[in-house]
């Protein structure tokens, strides 16, 4: 049987390639299949295939692998993309968070939600479509998994402006797992999880015990009620006012609200990321200089886009439990035309998306507000358009001034311009 073409673009991510790369060698399905490096970085491409050159020789899989700065020279073929791209990540994201504050916006991280997750969208999904345009003309059967952020509105353009198929992944839904464990006294893995929403906006709608299938909603009330009130104290309180857990933590939760500051002003942790890229590389380097044992990586790491892509190419019938899809009726009570993050199952049909139809009316009207930022923003995006990059900030219930909406557009509009560009 032939074995699938793995195409990594943004290969030398310090937070998607080595758990992608442990994921691929922990998988035996995939011995003898080719995987492509791509990544502008010619410093860090060089890195991550060495890596992967070590990686393989010791799984003993035998993967064909091969690097390249020209995402071209590697798709054709292509079975799958996975993309985890991310433009001047920190240094762009600094100002998507500093820039609203300076005009008098409270909000959280500026990644996903209010106005930073605008100006992520707008830099970030003009270069997503030119590779998803390219995939249409070098391997339009191929399937593009998408990490890069803000995924609900990524997601959402791929699918609207191409015919490629997509999906976005993301392990928030682990998180909340493990905050419910935490409450409940048991181990994560002992529990499942059943959640719908949008990305880092999910609800939590049932929680199970996975050997016995009890519904576990009525003992984690009781305990969260009598838990550190210091433990997820906004995600808690937003649980109390609406009756379902949300997902994945405090701040993610609050960058979609007017009232998320109480999440806290903090913003990302910009110096933690930085002694992490430092880190990453260290232990990479050791690795090659054969100081650390890459054994210490050769287990699975919990993301789940190896697990989507050998459901589709071998025909395993399999349950994703949450990811970033375009809605198209699988949440009722949403417009056809948003992404909404969910449980898919994956088999060589391809993907089958649950329905949702009992989320309460409260927790609908919280992700109705984010419809005309989602759909706004993208389509700022794909013309290039400042007057709609406006629009999408005043629909967005984080923005408290008009006048502020013009500043902050004004400013990061300039900020982003060179990669701001009609794709359409």
């Amino acid at each position: 049987m032939r074995k699938p073409k793995i195409v990594f673009i943004g290969a030398g991510s310090m937070s998607f390639g080595v758990p992608t790369f442990r994921d691929i060698f922990t998988t035996e399905k995939l011995r003898g299949a080719t995987l492509w490096l791509v990544d502008i970085d010619p410093e860090n491409l060089e890195r991550m295939y060495g890596l992967a050159l070590k990686m393989n020789e010791v799984s003993g899989l035998a993967l064909h692998i091969e690097k390249t700065e020209n995402r071209r020279e590697a798709l054709p073929g292509a079975d799958f993309v996975i993309n985890s791209l991310a433009i001047e990540r920190c240094d762009l994201w600094k100002h998507d968070f500093q820039v609203p504050k300076k005009y008098g916006i409270r909000h959280c991280l500026g990644e996903n939600g209010g106005p930073g997750a605008l100006y992520f969208t707008m830099r970030t999904l003009p270069l997503i479509l030119e590779i998803t345009k390219d995939m249409e003309e070098l391997c339009p059967n191929a399937w593009f998994l998408n990490f890069s952020n803000p995924e609900t509105r990524i997601v959402l353009g791929v699918n609207m402006f191409t015919r490629i198929k997509c999906v976005g992944l993301c392990h928030g839904i682990f998180m909340a797992q493990h905050d419910i464990a935490e409450i409940l006294g048991r181990e994560p893995g002992d529990i499942q999880v059943f959640g719908a929403g949008m990305n880092h906006f999910q609800w939590i709608l049932s929680i199970r015990d996975k050997n016995t299938n009890e519904d576990l909603y009525p003992e984690f009330r009781r305990k969260e009620a009598e838990f550190d009130p210091a433990f997820r104290p906004y995600s808690r309180k937003m649980f109390h006012f609406f009756g379902l857990y949300p997902t994945c933590s405090d701040d993610h939760l609050g960058e979609y609200q007017a009232y998320g500051y109480e999440a806290g002003e903090h913003g990302y942790d910009f110096e933690w990321d930085a002694q992490e890229r430092v880190r990453m590389k260290q232990e990479i380097a050791e690795v090659m200089a054969g100081t650390r044992d890459v054994r210490e990586w050769l287990h699975p790491s919990g993301e789940q886009a190896i697990e989507l892509l050998t459901a589709i190419y071998f025909n395993e019938r399999k349950c994703i439990p949450s990811a970033i899809v375009y809605n198209g009726g699988a949440i009722s009570q949403l417009p056809p035309d948003v992404a909404v993050e969910i449980p898919i199952v994956a088999d060589g049909d391809g993907v089958h998306k649950t329905v949702v139809e009992n989320l309460p009316d409260g927790i609908v009207g919280l992700l109705n507000m984010q419809v005309s930022p989602q759909r706004l923003s993208v389509r700022a995006a794909v013309n290039g358009s400042k007057d709609l990059a406006l629009q999408a900030l005043l629909c967005d219930p984080v923005i408290n001034s008009t006048q502020a909406a013009v500043q902050i557009n004004d400013e990061l509009f300039e900020i982003n311009r060179k990669y701001i560009k009609k794709v359409l």
